[in-house]
């Protein structure tokens, strides 16, 4: 017999296969003879109240052999396919475009701008300890995208985008733990994540798709209304410093550029909300681009046991210590409406840190990750103001770009605040929201380190009231959220592009030219690692409509 059950449990006997085992015997009634074994199908927690539950989706084999899943993932042999896609970005987006064409038949050429996963570690400790920013690797440009290493969270409500589930057990397959099948939340972890996007791309490589590093767009050349080709500048290296098995790749650090015109019949742009680099082009050679909303504000950071107390409904440390043995450390999720604006919580990091995330020497950026346990001392979440279109008009000379400039702006003042380093500006939470410059700055997890500012400063007049507004609601949902034991940290401005590539509803063509697919975050169309994957999933189906 076979049986699909929904139970809501204590959570210490949900984490407890044993105790698990026992409730799901006196659910069904089974016999102490009866032989069954379990599998989890979805797994939420509900903490609501002090007596938190865990409401579960679980199939039980009673009596019978269990019947191992398949993934449903096979790739083929595209070597000699007489079918290519050029792909710009391996971030998610990229990289789910090359796997899905390997899916199909159809050959993915990758270009990258950044480095291969483990390469770009050099560059994050060198933004981190020395604040030295290598404009084409650091936290957004290189394989992975910017999600690699800042956090790999894969919640999403985009249900209606794609096929969650496949996209999740492609994680699976590349050595992901299934339980990101289970989670409600799921979520891998930074520390993870760099080993299987090693083997995305080994994927792509045995199976006779093409990954060039160092190889970034520079021009797009375009008759009509269609793509002939693309320049790409390729940074020569030397071939001992590359990882293994890396195929087509040239570039490193140094300054021996060459350019390769490269003709594509279908060109995916997957580039990432960072590659403003890109905007400019696209603008200077008169391709449509539209300025988009976007989100500003800071990063705010409490003690995780804080956070833990308020969530689990916990007096003391005692009760902390006890229901962390089984509960994985808490998250929020706020929002609130103030002065004609959207004040809400983005990126929230359970056990986490905050990362300079900088693209370029002379400006700051801030945002958060996790490693797998969410073990750190520390939550951190950004904080941040909605912007509309009318808050641009101060920019409007900049016409599509009006928003970029608004952001590159205060990022610039963050830098300025800071020191002209990657040192970033923050204030105590409490002193920010009573207008007093904090004389001492509590302990943070920013490695580059912090310089006490009036926030209000940074982010402009504006800005700053309008989170002042929202955390005082904050702290009505969550008694003690404002307080000098939390501090924010500036600036957190990149939750998504301030500019759209439109691109047409069905057939995701950009609406000028039609072998042009903008995709994903850098385009305007998804907002985290999996919305990004299943868009770029679509824009190969919608290639392939065309075969």
């Amino acid at each position: 017999m076979i049986k699909e059950i929904n139970l809501a449990v204590a959570a210490h006997i949900a984490y407890d296969e044993q105790l698990l085992k026992q409730e799901i015997a006196e659910h069904l009634a089974l016999k102490p003879t009866d032989n069954f074994l379990i599998k989890p199908l979805r797994r939420s927690i509900d903490a609501r109240s002090r007596n938190i539950k865990v409401n579960l989706k679980l199939v039980v084999w009673i009596n019978e052999p269990v019947t191992e899943d398949d993934l449903g993932i096979y790739y083929k042999e595209v070597s000699n396919s007489k079918s290519s896609i050029t792909i710009i970005g391996a971030g998610p987006a990229g990289l789910y475009a090359a796997l899905r064409c390997l899916e199909i038949g159809i050959k993915p050429v990758i270009f990258e701008r950044g480095k291969d996963v483990q390469a770009r570690r050099r560059d994050l400790a060198a933004i981190n300890k020395e604040q030295i920013v290598n404009p084409e690797s650091n936290y957004c440009f290189g394989e992975g995208g910017a999600g690699t290493y800042s956090d790999g969270k894969l919640y999403t409500r985009s249900s209606k985008r794609g096929d969650i589930e496949h996209i999740l057990k492609t994680f699976v397959y590349h050595g992901a733990d299934d339980v990101i099948l289970v989670d409600a939340h799921p979520h891998i972890g930074t520390n993870k994540l760099p080993k299987i996007i090693s083997n995305m791309r080994e994927t792509i490589l045995k199976n006779g798709g093409e990954i060039h590093f160092h190889s970034k767009l520079i021009d797009i050349n375009y008759k009509d209304d269609k793509i002939s080709s693309i320049l790409i500048e390729k940074t020569l290296v030397i071939l001992s410093d590359l990882p293994e098995k890396i195929g087509g790749v040239e570039g490193s650090g140094n300054d021996n550029h060459t350019a390769v015109e490269h003709a594509c019949s279908h060109l995916i742009l997957a580039t990432g909300h960072s590659a403003r680099d890109i905007y400019e082009l696209l603008d200077r050679k008169k391709i449509a681009i539209e300025a988009k909303p976007f989100a500003l504000g800071v990063r705010v950071e409490h003690p995780q046991e804080f956070i833990d107390k308020i969530q689990y409904s916990c007096h003391t440390h005692d009760e902390v210590v006890s229901k962390r043995g089984y509960l994985p450390a808490s998250s929020y999720s706020l929002v609130h409406q103030a002065k004609g604006h959207g004040v809400y919580s983005f990126c929230m990091c359970p056990g986490g840190i905050i990362a300079p995330c900088a693209t370029s020497q002379e400006e700051v950026v801030t945002n958060g990750w996790s490693p797998s346990k969410r073990n750190n001392p520390y939550a951190n979440s950004g904080i941040v103001v909605g912007l509309e279109l009318l808050d641009f008009e101060p920019y409007k000379k900049f016409g599509a770009l009006a928003g970029l400039q608004l952001q590159k702006e205060i990022e610039r003042k963050a830098w300025q605040s800071g020191g002209k380093t990657q040192t970033a500006p923050a204030q105590n939470l409490q002193d920010f929201v009573n207008n007093k410059v904090s004389n001492k700055l509590i302990d943070c997890s920013y490695q580059p380190g912090t310089q006490s500012v009036q926030m209000t400063d940074v982010v402009g007049k504006m800005i700053g009231a309008t989170l002042q507004q929202g955390f005082k609601a904050f702290d009505n949902k969550m008694r003690g959220y404002i307080s000098n034991e939390a501090i924010i940290v500036g600036v957190e401005s990149r939750t998504s592009t301030p500019v759209r590539i439109p691109r047409d509803k069905t057939t995701l063509q950009h609406i000028q030219l039609k072998n042009l697919y903008p995709c994903a975050e850098g385009a305007g169309y998804a907002g985290g690692i999996v919305s990004a994957a299943m868009d770029g999933v679509n824009c190969v189906n919608a290639i392939a409509a065309l075969y």
